[in-house]
């Protein structure tokens, strides 16, 4: 009964949404050839194998009235019922914080539970599983089935169907609008059907036969329509899908118009490359330079017409003596813990020189596990192979002041070597680290390694981590013993759902694959499957992926939408029908921006977030590092994944706190180099550029046309230096009486 009810809890972690996405988090796949029972011909959640297990499940229902027949065959095609052998889970890295402000009931709930599973861990000496008896794993094959299969963050075995009630804001079609679930119960309430879908003891409901009931008919299962619908019926609401018997459509809106301009001011004059907004939610960040020093500024309110405050001779922490800075290396992108507030953890990845850093000794990415020598690949740029290396390490806000989150400066010191890795070439090895806000693991994106068109092929090598994005848990760090058996890269333990679960070929560290460059990626503020990343193309095309557990994003089968074919394959080749490429979202061609650059280079950016300018808001901001363009994504229709893009013209407001200047014979802003993209705690926007720092203001100071714009809602209030509020006062006495009575329950299993 426990591990039922606390497994159901843990469903709480993860937000519905109705972009495409599997139950398991991972994209819908493209069929190769239409499959024969179910009618999803173009995408699907299932595979030619799992469609032929669903037509003998079907066959064995027995269903004798055709009508109702054709109505479960839907039904079905939405939700196969797959038994599997014992599911463990470990409920050890399920949390990524001990000592927080706790937002949910569902984060005090684990934490509870990872203080127990500790204690158990303790005493036992090794790491804790809870195992489940066998049960029915739904492989639901609906692209939309991560939300048809999840009501108020409750699993559930058939999809939600339609009751007529659409939502106003709903992006579904007017598919919606028929009431299934009624047609469902009219024409099959007196049918028998064997091994229904339909039994209350699945749906968790009342109003039903008993748990061990025989009954087939649907009249013998729940007392009425009204007690069926409530079990299986539901609307389509803002963010939410419903089923209908068809596979889910939405409404498009048309092409939506572009924005007249984003406005900008110009707080800071120095150089960085990336920016992370303090834990604490204030109005402070960490601005970073790809040298190796970060600096903690204040940033002043929108329309205050202040600068960034921040001191160039006093860096919150200097790893210049560790960093190797050149122009394709340096201090890639830092990240702070989400409860640094109190831990004061923060990482940094770097580069460093093997011949000039004692603690540059990471082992080379071109090794025998991934047919590699790297005796043959000879010198790039005067560099011998994995001569420099890509790091992430661990440092410490704790000692300086009697809390982490006032500190002001920090040790130059490593606390742990998260991860060191030798690299084959002396070109794209990405470095963006960041952690999920939902999950807090640190994901870590990391480029092919370089070489010209990645001769090794190691973005496609499940068994390298070179082209991959990585998500590591850097809570839970195992033993140097353990550390070593594992053939781990460092200090950091692997999260349990991790593609590798699912497809063991795949090295337990990677998240996702098929990468050239990623260059900024960043989790939506408002839905948090949505995790864009920006991929350096190489000579065709620059890209902007929706990233999903286990995806494959193409290269160097693709470079974006294109087949690539690469000059030379000593690594060998990845056919095109042995993968299912996930293509972009959006991106550009390189004949689209300045032909006299000669090249391009995707910065990855945020979807807009903030009040300040409300004609940008829920559009995708990204942008080119040579050519200076800007582009602003729209989609549709919402929760669509489907985008339209344009340039966004930019300019520099007249009363900009600093003075800006403007690029010859065109109203735009001289920025320079676009290096990143930042965020603020408010969701304000920031560009960091060669020539200083940017923030997005209402467009009204560059005289840009905004009609939702008004004079009393034009800019987000500033946060302060306080700090969050705790949530856990908030919380209802139903949500204490059933806290305490986890509580008491893990106690007694103790």
């Amino acid at each position: 009964m426990f591990f039922f009810f606390f497994f159901n809890l843990l469903l709480l972690l993860y937000p519905s949404t109705s972009f495409p996405l599997c139950t398991n988090t991972e994209a819908p796949i493209t069929l190769k050839i239409p499959l024969k029972f179910c009618s999803y011909n173009g995408s699907s959640c299932c595979n030619s194998t799992e469609d032929s297990q669903l037509q003998k499940q079907f066959q064995a229902m027995n269903i004798s009235d055709p009508s109702c027949a054709s109505l479960l065959q839907s039904v079905l095609c939405a939700t196969a019922c797959v038994c599997n052998f014992i599911k463990e889970f470990s409920f050890d890295a399920l949390v990524f914080a001990v000592t927080r402000n706790y937002e949910s009931f569902a984060e005090m709930i684990i934490h509870a539970a990872r203080v127990f599973v500790k204690r158990l861990s303790i005493q036992s000496g090794k790491r804790f599983f809870l195992s489940l008896q066998p049960f029915c794993d739904f492989q639901r094959c609906d692209p939309f089935s991560a939300e048809l299969f999840t009501i108020d963050s409750v699993s559930r075995p058939v999809p939600r169907l339609c009751n007529s009630t659409v939502s106003t804001n709903s992006s579904q079609s007017n598919q919606a609008t028929n009431d299934f679930c009624s047609n469902v119960w009219d024409t099959c309430q007196n049918v028998s059907i064997l091994n229904s879908p339909f039994a209350p003891s699945l749906q968790g409901q009342a109003g039903g036969a008993p748990v061990n009931s025989n009954f087939t008919k649907l009249t013998e299962l729940w007392q009425s329509k009204t007690d069926f619908c409530n079990a299986f019926g539901g609307a389509s609401t803002d963010g939410s899908v419903c089923y209908d018997g068809e596979p889910i459509k939405l409404n498009g809106t048309g092409t939506p118009s572009a924005p007249h301009g984003l406005c900008l001011e110009k707080i800071g004059n120095g150089s960085y490359l990336d920016m992370a907004a303090h834990p604490d939610g204030s109005n402070r960040a960490f601005f970073s330079n790809q040298q190796g020093k970060i600096w903690l500024a204040t940033i002043p309110e929108v329309g205050s017409r202040g600068a960034l405050q921040l001191d160039e001779s006093n860096p919150f922490i200097d790893l210049t003596d560790e960093v190797h800075f050149d122009t394709a290396f340096g201090m890639m992108g830092i990240a702070f813990h989400p409860n640094f507030a109190q831990n004061g953890r923060f990482f940094a990845s770097f580069n460093c020189d093997k011949g000039k850093s004692p603690g540059c000794t990471g082992r080379c990415s071109c090794n025998s596990d991934v047919n590699c020598d790297p005796s043959k690949l000879g010198t790039d740029n005067g560099a011998q192979p994995c001569q420099y290396q890509s790091v992430v390490a661990e440092y410490t806000a704790n000692g300086s002041t009697a809390q982490p989150s006032s500190a002001e400066n920090a040790r130059p010191s490593e606390v742990r070597r998260i991860f060191t890795m030798g690299l084959p070439f002396t070109s794209q090895h990405g470095g963006q680290i960041l952690f999920g806000p939902t999950d807090g693991y640190l994901y870590f994106m990391m480029g092919d390694g370089g070489g010209d068109g990645d001769p090794y092929n190691f973005a496609q090598n499940k068994k390298s981590v070179l082209g991959k994005i990585m998500r590591l848990d850097v809570n839970n760090i195992p033993s140097a013993a353990e550390i070593n058996r594992l053939g781990l890269w460092g200090n950091y333990s692997i999260p349990n759902d991790n593609p590798f679960s699912e497809d063991s070929d795949l090295l337990p560290e990677i998240w996702a694959l098929g990468f050239r460059n990623p260059w900024r990626c960043s989790f939506d503020s408002e839905r948090s499957s949505y995790f864009m990343c920006g991929d350096v193309g190489q000579d065709l095309y620059e890209e902007v992926d929706i990233v999903s557990k286990g995806g494959n994003y193409g290269w160097r089968v693709y470079e974006g939408p294109y087949p690539f074919n690469p000059i030379s394959s000593p690594g060998g080749n990845t056919s095109a029908n042995s993968i299912n490429p996930i293509f972009p979202v959006m991106g550009y061609n390189h004949s689209q921006v300045n032909k006299q650059i000669g090249s391009a280079s995707i910065i990855g950016g945020y979807f807009y977030r903030s009040n300040t300018d409300p004609c940008m808001y829920g559009r995708y901001l990204y942008a080119d590092l040579y050519s200076g363009a800007i582009w602003a994504a729209t989609e549709d229709p919402e929760n669509s994944g489907n985008f339209s893009t344009s340039t966004v013209q930019f300019g520099c407001a007249k009363d900009s706190p600093l003075q800006c200047s403007s690029v010859p014979g065109s109203d735009n802003a001289a920025l320079g180099y676009i290096f990143s993209f930042g965020q603020d705690n408010s969701k304000d926007i920031y560009l960091l550029t060669s020539s200083g720092v940017y923030r997005v203001v209402p467009p009204s100071r560059c005289n840009y046309t905004c009609s939702k714009e008004t004079s009393t809602a034009v800019e987000t209030p500033s946060p302060t230096t306080s700090p969050l509020p705790s949530y856990s006062n908030q919380l209802r006495p139903i949500s204490w009486l059933l806290l305490s009575a986890l509580l008491l329950l893990l106690l007694s299993i103790a």
